[in-house]
Formats: structure tokens, C-alpha cells, sequence
């Protein structure tokens, strides 16, 4: 397709990404759903922690899609996704149903922090072919912080329409649990044990407690410097050493967007959340008087 119109080639690259990733879900177990920046990496450490107690399984191991799987098929086939491209291949952009039947779990994390942690991977690690294919600013554009995060269309607008979209069809599935980042770093113990409840894993509380200091901030962190997960690609290797905002583990806190903006700025973007995010993820001022502790909805079960 070289003499193709760039258009028409992204949106091929975007089909053909999409039908890989379908592929995939097929043939998944369970699947780890998560707007890009939303801890997913955090997550997969952490599980992969959790099996290598359970199995005695390489500490250099991260979990992939089926590579724990052909370690030992008690672990399930795992399918970590930021469903960016499967509705371009089955059309099905204005829902879930590609999901319906599965085992969902949906990782989700303040939209204000997401689109903050954006910028900084839009700005420092980002690949230019990944720029074009999602539609992100050019790599030397001009764009402040603020701008990126309230007018761009890769700032809060698109992780609060993924997100919406996501509480609109959770009903819809077999299975879905809902996990919020915030409640895995209040509480890891107790919301890692929720979810492995809902996996299915035959872990006892050493293997929790275990996973969870292996994925703690300031072991990830040395072992990103160390690139431990040496299989793992581009994932777990900063891009510069000497730039911290070039980390995959940056800051990993909740809140943390309010540091980067004035007073005013911070109350345009909270205003602006709390008008367009869905009351299903609690995360508006308003909202967070509900309890907000991560569980499961499950159609099967009917709660």
C-alpha cells in the first residue's frame, strides 16, 4: 500500500492490529481490559508474581499473552488488551459485544491522571508509528500540558468516552469485575485477593502478599533499570535513564495531575470530569462518598 493515501493505510494497520487482537480474544481465557496508563504494567508484574509463587516459575518471567499458559496449562490464557483496534476489524465500535461472553476484568483509573500520564508517553516514549495510527499530536508539536489534556482529542476526551463506553456494556458480560487502580494502591492485599477470587487462581494469602511486594513501586522501578523482564521488549526499559518522565514506572500516584496545574486549571479539569464521566467509576467529588472498593458483576449471577 505504499502509494495509498496515509488515511487509507492507517486505517488498514488499524484492521489488521485488530484482527490479530480479535484472534486473541477468541482464544482467551479471561481479559484484562485498561485505557492505555491506567497501571496495566503494575498489574501483569503483580499477577506474574502471583503464579511464579504458585508454580515456581521464573522470576524473569512476565506474563504475555499464553507464555505462563505453555509454562503450566493450570494458568489461564491471559489477554491483556487497551482495545484500541478490535471494533475497526468487527465494526462494532458503539459496543461491547466482541466481550459478551467472556471473563472481563476492566482496569480503570481516574481519567484526570490517565490523560496527565498521556502527555508524558505521548511526549517521551511513544513510538511515531503509534502517533499516527491513534491520531496523538506529532512528535515536536507545540502543545502545553493543559492543552493536551483538555483540547486535544487524545486527552480526557477520549478516556472518558473509552471509559463511558465501557460502564454502558459491563452489564452485558458473562463475567466482568471492575478494578480501580486507586483501590489496588489503598488496599492491594485486599483487592488483589478480590480478584483472584474472581480468576479463579489457587492462591492462599502468602502468594498474595508475596505478588504484592514483587510489584511494589520501588522493587518495579529497580527492576525496570535492571530490565528484569528481559523478554518483555520495550515494555519494561526506560527510554532515557536520565529523564524520569521517560520511565515506563513513573509516579504511580493517585491525584497526582493536581501537581502539574494552577488552582484554576485544576478546577476547569475536574469540572469538566465530573459533567462527562460516568457515575459507575466513582471518581467525580460527588461520587466519592460511595464506597469504592473494586467487586464483581456478574449477568450470570444477576448482582
Amino acid at each position: 500500500m505504499f502509494f495509498y493515501p496515509e488515511e487509507r493505510k492507517l486505517a488498514a494497520e488499524r484492521k489488521l492490529r485488530g484482527r490479530e487482537q480479535y484472534r486473541k480474544l477468541q482464544l482467551a481465557d479471561i481479559v484484562f481490559v485498561s485505557f492505555g496508563k491506567s497501571g496495566r504494567t503494575w498489574l501483569r508484574v503483580m499477577l506474574s508474581g502471583l503464579y511464579q509463587q504458585i508454580y515456581g516459575l521464573p522470576k524473569t518471567a512476565l506474563i504475555g499473552f499464553s507464555n505462563f499458559h505453555s509454562m503450566n496449562n493450570a494458568i489461564p490464557r491471559m489477554f491483556f488488551t487497551h482495545d484500541n483496534y478490535i471494533g475497526n476489524y468487527t465494526g462494532h465500535t458503539d459496543s461491547k459485544v466482541d466481550f459478551y461472553d467472556k471473563k472481563v476484568v476492566l482496569l480503570a483509573r481516574d481519567p484526570r491522571d490517565v490523560a496527565v500520564s498521556q502527555f508524558f508517553q505521548w511526549k517521551y516514549r511513544l513510538k511515531s508509528s503509534k502517533r499516527a495510527i491513534n491520531k496523538y499530536p506529532e512528535e515536536n508539536s507545540d502543545i502545553s500540558l493543559f492543552d493536551f489534556v483538555m483540547k486535544s482529542d487524545t486527552g480526557l476526551k477520549w478516556v472518558i468516552g473509552f471509559l463511558n463506553l465501557w460502564a454502558q456494556e459491563a452489564s452485558h458480560m458473562d463475567e466482568f469485575f471492575l478494578l480501580r487502580y486507586e483501590d489496588l494502591k489503598k488496599n492491594p492485599v485486599g483487592t488483589l485477593e478480590k480478584l483472584v477470587g474472581f480468576m479463579g487462581a489457587p492462591a492462599n494469602d502468602a502468594h498474595i502478599r508475596a505478588a504484592v511486594e514483587f510489584s511494589a513501586y520501588d522493587n518495579m522501578k529497580k527492576m525496570e533499570e535492571k530490565r528484569t523482564f528481559w523478554l518483555s521488549g520495550g515494555r519494561m526499559v526506560p527510554k532515557d535513564r536520565s529523564n524520569p518522565n521517560s520511565y515506563k514506572v513513573r509516579r504511580a500516584k493517585v491525584g497526582g495531575y493536581k501537581d502539574y496545574f494552577d488552582d484554576k486549571q485544576v478546577a476547569e479539569i475536574d469540572a469538566y470530569v465530573a459533567k462527562n464521566l460516568s457515575p459507575f467509576f466513582a471518581y467525580t467529588t460527588e461520587q466519592q462518598t460511595v464506597d469504592n472498593t473494586a467487586g464483581v458483576q456478574s449477568k450470570a449471577s444477576g448482582s
